[in-house]
């Protein structure tokens, strides 16, 4: 789903679509493997609902699981749709923070949807 990027960051494709919702949210089960994936130690009992930090365009979001999100899709409330990015919904690159560098930004605030 996703690959090696760059020091902080990993490159995937999603399917992105605006929605009527508060905050960026992709399929629980999905969102909840990718965590497993990408962000669990693998020691311990580790929580899988923390937000994903992903960059679409030049905004970082903190992104949920949810229920009724169609599986490989982004859903993006319409007022955090990249401006100028109005042929949505479409596939297109979205880049996954790493860990180190998602604690960073999630301590700095910096994610919209938190």
């Amino acid at each position: 789903m996703f690959e090696r990027f760059s020091g902080g960051y990993y490159l995937g494709r999603l399917y992105v679509e605006p929605y009527g919702g508060d905050r960026p949210v992709m399929q629980r089960a999905q969102h909840e493997w990718v965590n497993r994936r990408y962000y669990a130690s693998g020691e311990g009992v580790e929580r899988l609902d923390t937000p994903l930090v992903m960059k679409l365009g030049t905004r970082h979001l903190a992104v949920h699981g949810e229920g009724g999100v169609p599986e490989g899709t982004l859903a993006v409330p319409a007022d955090l749709v990249p401006e100028g990015d109005d042929d949505l919904p479409d596939l297109r690159e979205v880049l996954l923070a790493k860990v180190d560098r998602a604690a960073q930004l999630l301590d700095m605030g910096t994610p919209v949807g938190i």
